[in-house]
């Protein structure tokens, strides 16, 4: 599973950081992902021991990478190749924000209709 040399883009989409390869290389290449506060290239090398700050949608992350991984692996065995260091804060601050607090309302774009959702909409037209 392990090899030598392994390329950013390849290793942040193995370890489910990115959903796709092409994602984890645009992320790269719009200076997303920084190495000692520097932005890189999707063909760095990377190296055990090495942290890299992440900027994704979801979340802030600074992860050092404990192993290399070439292939995609499931969710609980990809995260033991690499150490997350995101201060609890930044974690905690997405998380809240993703929540939706349920006030009987169905929030417009979310999801299917509800059975009674569709009887309304059937009885207006």
């Amino acid at each position: 599973m392990s090899e030598e040399k392994l390329r950013i883009d390849k290793y942040l989409w193995a370890i489910r950081i990115f959903k796709t390869r092409s994602q984890a290389a645009n992320a790269i290449s719009q200076g997303k992902v920084s190495f000692n506060g520097a932005n890189i290239k999707p063909s760095k090398m990377v190296a055990v021991g090495e942290r890299y700050q992440i900027n994704t949608p979801e979340r802030k992350w600074t992860i050092e990478v404990s192993g290399l991984l070439n292939r995609r692996l499931a969710f609980q065995e990809a995260i033991n190749y690499y150490i997350d260091h995101t201060p609890p804060q930044e974690q905690l601050q997405k998380q809240k924000s993703s929540f939706v607090e349920y006030t009987g309302k169905r929030i417009s774009r979310q999801g299917r209709p509800t059975k009674r959702d569709r009887r309304n909409l059937d009885e207006f037209s």
